[in-house]
């Protein structure tokens, strides 16, 4: 840490959302992404926002809507996405990721350096809103 940093991570999962909501949070979030660049959010600026796809290294298949990303200039990133792996609706998955560098906070426990990240990823999906969470069920 102290020759090359620290890089926080964590994910929240947000369980058996109604698949109607679930849709409606991630329509209404896709549509905020082209006007976010250069955006103050949360004391961040946000660097690029997009939609992202995957592509097999191996058969090249290309599979479209894999996640909604918001990236900052400080290198901290969002990223959203859905699930249906669960019983019932859908699950929200965000992940966050923040870089500390060198001499910065290197000994918080991940839920506290993350937690204005994780905050702004909820006020900016409108998470509550949408589904009626004020926390997530799972976070690690």
């Amino acid at each position: 840490m102290g020759t090359y940093g620290r890089t926080y991570y964590g994910r929240h999962d947000y369980e058996a959302i109604p698949q109607e909501a679930a849709d409606a949070l991630i329509a209404e979030l896709r549509g905020k992404l082209p006007g976010l660049a250069g955006t103050a959010l949360g004391g961040r600026t946000v660097a690029a926002a997009d939609e992202f796809a995957y592509t097999d290294p191996v058969d090249g298949s290309r599979s479209e809507r894999q996640g909604l990303r918001v990236g900052f200039e400080d290198g901290s990133r969002i990223v959203y996405r859905l699930s249906g792996t669960g019983t019932s609706g859908a699950t929200l998955r965000v992940y966050f990721e923040r870089y500390e560098p060198v001499g910065g906070e290197h000994g918080l426990d991940a839920p506290v350096a993350l937690k204005p990240l994780a905050d702004l990823a909820a006020e900016l999906a409108g998470i509550e809103r949408h589904t009626g969470r004020t926390k997530p069920d799972v976070a690690t």
